[in-house]
């Protein structure tokens, strides 16, 4: 958006937004892409927000279908009349940031309804990444009067930690014949899952795709809430309403344990944490920049101070 940052008012963008403004939606997420500095200024002007959206993380390997997943689910949200926004975030390159969603032909349906809003997001990666960029593209898409907002990662290891951190329900996503079973117990996914789908269901081995899962979940530790392993072919649309049936059911136990104000306020506690590191990370300057950071570090080099000694002067700074 040439010139569009220099004149930027935030208390009109702020209101804007609150009333649904889809341009404006639109140039708050890419403020938050681009790192833009006067983000804080429009969320200093939208003010406390009452957290009104519920954000349902969907994450697994590339090739299972979340896309295809996100568009059936959003199908089934909208006639149930609640307004969804759709968020594709890719925490690996900048330039497939345009072709996420799928195949946006996927999503293709549900692009003239003015209930939902979708939007692919690349992070750059430089303030902090996904924990960084994601709280506050909810925090917009909050504002803007979403019921419900579907958060998707193309990315794995990582961003799936991050997604997990950053929805009230986390569903991973498994398919039959990728090994994904096995994949889910080794990269500790079954710790992050609410509800596991295991879609592709009509292929060969679905069933005991989902049956390995469960077993895993068995041999846990056990909780209060055993998540469900739901099947779904998703490009038919089968299962979807059962999926929607078990994240209303998560709902409903996060309210009445407490967890979902638990869930939030450590969503928050992450959010103010990333913005100090940001500031940090800026006043330190990036290494090889000729920054006070360069500096400490030939000291560190040279034997004249160990790096605890280093980081203790970087804080007084």
């Amino acid at each position: 958006m040439p010139g569009y940052h220099g004149r930027m008012d935030p208390e009109k963008l702020a209101s804007s937004l609150r009333s649904g403004d889809r341009r404006a939606i639109a140039r708050l997420i890419s403020l938050v892409e681009d790192e833009d500095p006067s983000i804080k200024d429009v969320v200093r002007a939208l003010g406390p927000l009452a957290g009104n959206a519920y954000v349902i993380g969907i994450t697994g390997s590339p090739g299972v279908g979340k896309s295809t997943l996100a568009a059936a689910l959003v199908s089934v949200i909208r006639r149930r009349e609640l307004s969804v926004s759709v968020l594709a975030v890719d925490p690996t390159s900048p330039f497939t940031g345009g072709a996420l969603l799928g195949d946006r032909l996927r999503m293709q349906e549900h692009a003239t309804d003015p209930g939902v809003f979708i939007r692919s997001m690349a992070t750059r990666g430089h303030l902090g990444g996904l924990a960084w960029a994601v709280p506050h593209a909810l925090r917009v898409l909050d504002a803007a009067g979403a019921d419900v907002i579907v958060l998707e990662t193309v990315g794995v290891g990582q961003a799936e930690v991050e997604i997990a951190h950053a929805a009230d329900t986390t569903i991973v996503v498994l398919a039959p014949g990728m090994g994904d079973s096995v994949q889910a117990n080794k990269a500790g996914i079954l710790e992050i899952a609410d509800i596991f789908v295991v879609n592709k269901a009509d292929k060969e081995g679905a069933r005991e795709t989902a049956r390995d899962i469960e077993q895993m979940l068995h041999l846990g530790v056990a909780t209060d809430w055993a998540p469900p392993v739901i099947q779904t072919v998703a490009e038919a649309g089968t299962g979807v309403d059962d999926l929607w049936e078990a994240i209303e059911r998560h709902r409903k136990y996060l309210e009445s344990s407490g967890e979902l104000r638990a869930r939030r306020q450590r969503r928050v506690a992450r959010e103010i944490s990333e913005i100090a590191l940001a500031a940090l990370r800026e006043t330190m300057g990036e290494p090889g920049g000729g920054s006070a950071l360069d500096d400490l570090a030939r000291d560190v080099l040279d034997g004249k101070l160990d790096p605890y000694a280093a980081a203790a002067k970087l804080e007084k700074r």
